[in-house]
């Protein structure tokens, strides 16, 4: 697929995410939504929770890249490899989580649906399916893949320690509360384990596949963006 051509499948990536991301704020905002809350928290506490979560985060991810890449479907650079990178291993295991954990405690209706169906399956989804087949592709080394592991390490921490102190915690299996601390270090170590194995599944995918996108006869690609 020429360069072009990828850069209309990542637009379709970037405006869903956000579309999703715009939605699930403005339920938040309006207070439509309050999130695992069943009052409605001040303002400044709900935004401030719509951002703990690391589905946010991960949707947030995928839209910055998806932008860029449709600014310039061949971006590059040194910083921006293990970027874009997480944001697939984010946005993926954003998506296992909330199929296997999370989705049947869930009972939402209206917009409240729709947003989460959009942040937990339909991105995921695209964003999976877009990078199969438009990458781009080299971007992952095993030497670099290790600094995924940052964001989401930070986030785990944040996640507990803020809760720690405040008593809310974004996701029920984080919650020592309920099951103990026990059942919270499991689920930190499944967790773990889990962006790991995505992220070498992605770095041996991105090894094996064909590179992506391709110039061919594409006069209008652009080139790479050096950092």
């Amino acid at each position: 697929m020429t360069p072009t051509r990828a850069r209309t499948a990542h637009l379709v990536v970037a405006l869903v995410a956000t579309l999703a991301l715009v939605l699930q704020t403005v339920l938040v905002v309006s207070g439509a939504s309050v999130l695992a809350e069943t009052a409605v928290p001040p303002l400044a506490t709900r935004l401030g929770r719509l951002v703990s979560y690391f589905t946010i985060q991960s949707n947030l991810l995928v839209a910055v890249t998806a932008w860029q890449l449709w600014h310039d479907p061949l971006r590059d650079g040194r910083w921006w490899r293990p970027v874009r990178l997480a944001a697939l291993v984010g946005i993926t295991v954003t998506g296992l989580v909330h199929f296997v954990l999370l989705r049947p405690l869930l009972h939402l209706e209206g917009l409240n649906y729709v947003a989460d169906k959009l942040l937990h399956m339909v991105v995921p989804v695209l964003a999976i399916a877009v990078w199969a087949a438009v990458g781009p592709r080299p971007r992952s080394s095993w030497r670099s893949a290790p600094e995924v592991l940052v964001w989401p390490l930070l986030w785990l921490a944040y996640t507990l320690v803020v809760g720690g102190l405040s008593g809310w915690y974004p996701y029920p299996f984080l919650d020592p509360s309920g099951n103990g601390w026990g059942a919270v270090v499991a689920a930190c170590v499944g967790i773990t384990v889990l962006v790991v194995a995505v992220g070498a599944a992605y770095v041996a995918l991105d090894r094996r596949l064909s590179a992506a996108p391709r110039a061919g006869h594409d006069v209008s690609a652009v080139g790479a963006t050096a950092e």
